[in-house]
């Protein structure tokens, strides 16, 4: 796995982390029992999530889900549908017009491979996706992903590797890459 960033899980900055994902969890957890047609309180709940109002045209149906929120960087005219979840730790910016289906999963935090280690820190690295990207319904998006410009992830798709502009990308594929 890509890993643009470590922290130590003992460390000042992972008990701060921890906080703010404890935050986000609150925050969360309010804003997915609110009435659907609220949209007053869902969007004072979604600055503080996000630490800014949603851009212009941009509309999130929750249930919604993220780890800490700051570091999720939206553009203007996203849709994100029901049931998303967006674990941030290491930065995930959507473009203008990207649309999420539902119970997409972006994921931007991991743990090494080796067992000695898996407990020590957690690693992880952005995900971009350009503008006017489709991303169906259950695809899940790993560490370190780039999606080029016009793209579409379909359905259930897992993207561990970047997806050119104008493609189209399907399926899910564990395949055994060492053992220990």
């Amino acid at each position: 796995m890509p890993s643009d960033r470590l922290m130590l899980v003992d460390s000042d900055q992972f008990r701060t982390h921890i906080e703010r994902v404890q935050q986000v969890t609150d925050l969360t957890s309010r804003l997915n029992v609110l009435p659907f047609g609220d949209e007053d309180g869902k969007a004072a709940l979604f600055e503080q999530i996000l630490g800014k109002p949603l851009p212009e045209g941009t509309v999130i149906y929750p249930p919604f889900f993220t780890d800490h929120g700051f570091r999720l960087d939206l553009a203007e005219r996203v849709f994100i549908n029901q049931n998303c979840t967006f674990l941030d730790y290491a930065g995930i910016r959507l473009a203008e017009g990207v649309w999420v289906g539902p119970k997409a999963t972006f994921i931007t935090g991991g743990h090494p491979v080796d067992p000695a280690e898996r407990q020590l820190y957690i690693t992880g690295a952005p995900i971009d996706v350009a503008e006017n990207v489709w991303i169906g319904a259950g695809a899940t998006i790993l560490p370190g992903v780039s999606i080029g410009r016009d793209a579409v992830i379909a359905a259930g798709a897992v993207v561990a590797d970047d997806v050119p502009p104008a493609s189209l990308v399907t399926g899910g594929k564990a395949t055994i890459r060492r053992q220990w």
